[in-house]
């Protein structure tokens, strides 16, 4: 069995200095997949620099402060093959990807670009979706490897993703062209594994807005998401998120996976 998660830290260095220690040692995962870790390798904090439990690689961004992903593997599993970014500038300056060449399967852990207030970056969002679709596909094909792709996808797909649907519509995270590539993913034998385990189970969420006590009345959006292929449907075994760990903006999502 092996335990995965994703969770958006919303800043690695300032999670450190709360919880994210104790989270790490206590959470039993064998992949841990982060995002918005918002440092490059010089600033990784001392208590990371050296875990002695775990393989860790960072994908940064060229602007300081911004975005970036990170990726743990524990030491008792096999070291995977590892790729920083998709072999694209204009995403990869972002470090917003790694995927990890496990025995069986492939792991990509992911960082989805906000479209923006005004809309602006939702082009440039729905450009890297397309570009981590084919270099998934092309995987597949090539290794006949189920596929993994974990992450903060800054998309709620349906309405009960999401506490206030409707005022919504018009912002990103739930534009109807957005909400559309999540479709286009699952017509391409991806499963959004959560929700097939958890059909109707509404107050589901992953971020909640700082703002308006949102956590303590659950008012949030379910953005991040384990998308799995459809050969690895029998291998799994349970996901869930971790409402209760605090830190973040978001919490943790879980998956057990059996191989």
């Amino acid at each position: 069995m092996k335990r995965l998660a994703t969770w958006n830290v919303n800043g690695l260095r300032a999670i450190t200095q709360k919880n994210f220690l104790s989270w790490l040692m206590q959470s039993n995962c064998q992949i841990i997949a982060l995002q918005e870790t918002k440092l490059n390798e010089t600033q990784i904090p001392k208590e990371l620099s050296n875990l002695n439990n775990y393989h860790t690689w960072y994908a940064s961004a060229l602007t300081k402060g911004y975005s970036g992903v990170a990726l743990y593997s524990h030491k008792l599993i096999e070291k995977p093959e590892i790729e920083i970014g998709l072999g694209i500038s204009k995403f990869d300056d972002e470090g917003r990807t790694i995927i990890a060449h496990y025995k069986d399967f492939i792991f990509f852990a992911c960082y989805f670009p906000n479209g923006g207030r005004d809309l602006s970056r939702v082009p440039y969002k729905l450009e890297y979706s397309d570009a981590v679709l084919a270099k998934a596909s092309i995987l597949r094909k090539q290794t006949q490897k189920g596929i993994i792709i974990a992450g903060d996808f800054n998309t709620a797909h349906h309405p009960i993703d999401l506490k206030n649907p409707k005022s919504n519509e018009g912002n990103t995270g739930f534009l109807p062209i957005e909400r559309a590539w999540l479709d286009k993913l699952i017509n391409n034998g991806f499963i959004d594994i959560f929700r097939k385990q958890h059909p109707q189970e509404d107050g589901q969420y992953t971020w909640w807005s700082y703002r308006f006590s949102s956590r303590n009345k659950n008012i949030g959006w379910r953005l991040d998401y384990f998308f799995i292929s459809d050969d690895l449907n029998s291998k799994i075994r349970h996901t869930w998120h971790g409402q209760e760990v605090i830190g973040s903006d978001h919490c943790p999502s879980y998956l057990d996976l059996e191989l």
